[in-house]
């Protein structure tokens, strides 16, 4: 069966050890066996039914917007497997330019983490990005949820697609890790997809079936959230829960194209 992994964060080899274990620290998970490398990112998906992966980082100061997005185009030019999205940050002065400029570089959608940008995914600094995303026909793939803060409340999501009905979003983390009653109490009738990253370890197959059947198959996007996790062995987790290969193939590949608007 080809897969393809619609979450993984990819860093430079100078920072991909110390930007791994910043995420571990802020999610207190260990990070031994990842650190977020392109070389071990290939390392990890060889020997596996994983053949594309959306590639992407994020900005956690605005200054490094560009360097970021320069470093995904060209790690995208050098791995044809890669599918690369953009990163942006609330202080960006102008995200219709900033916007324009990485698809000009050739990458594909965006890529948002409000809780470690430290700001509300509905902040009105960002609508203009939505706005552009939505024009353009732009993916935008969102963490969602954290029982620690609020920026990224599947409720401000929830605002933003009624906002901009035709922008396309994935809700990562079943749209609310840690929160997924939330998420589902506030999503499960939107018109968005879901992936199942950084949860399966968390809620046990027969939460995820359930949650899969909630939302349907034709929502749901396999990810592994590299370097949180490795991603043979999430797909391995996401095969253990007993769907059909109809069902795994519609949501390990088929719906990732849907999202993306390609054909993988």
């Amino acid at each position: 069966m080809r897969v393809a992994d619609v979450h993984v964060h990819i860093y430079p080899d100078k920072i991909a050890e110390k930007a791994s274990q910043s995420i571990g620290d802020f999610y207190n998970i260990p990070m031994a066996e990842n650190d977020g490398s392109v070389a071990r990112l290939m390392e990890r998906i060889d020997g596996t039914d994983i053949e594309r992966c959306v590639v992407h980082s994020v900005a956690v100061r605005a200054g490094t917007v560009k360097s970021i997005n320069e470093f995904i185009a060209r790690t995208c030019r050098e791995h044809s497997q890669f599918v690369g999205f953009m990163t942006l940050h609330q202080e960006t002065p102008d995200m219709a330019a900033e916007i324009e400029h990485a698809c000009e570089l050739g990458l594909k959608g965006i890529k948002l983490h409000p809780d470690t940008q430290g700001v509300n995914m509905d902040d009105e600094r960002l609508m203009e990005a939505y706005a552009v995303a939505e024009q353009r026909g732009l993916p935008i793939i969102f963490h969602c949820g954290d029982y620690r803060y609020d920026y990224s409340h599947p409720r401000r999501l929830k605002r933003i697609l009624h906002e901009f009905p035709n922008l396309v979003v994935n809700a990562a983390h079943f749209g609310g890790w840690s929160i997924y009653d939330y998420a589902l109490e506030f999503l499960e009738h939107e018109k968005c997809f879901l992936d199942v990253s950084s949860s399966m370890r968390y809620i046990g197959p027969r939460r995820t079936r359930e949650l899969v059947e909630a939302y349907g198959y034709d929502r749901i996007m396999f990810g592994s959230d590299f370097p949180m996790w490795t991603p043979g062995e999430e797909l391995d987790l996401f095969r253990a829960v007993g769907f059909s290969e109809g069902a795994l193939e519609r949501m390990c590949l088929h719906n990732v194209e849907s999202f993306l608007g390609v054909d993988l």
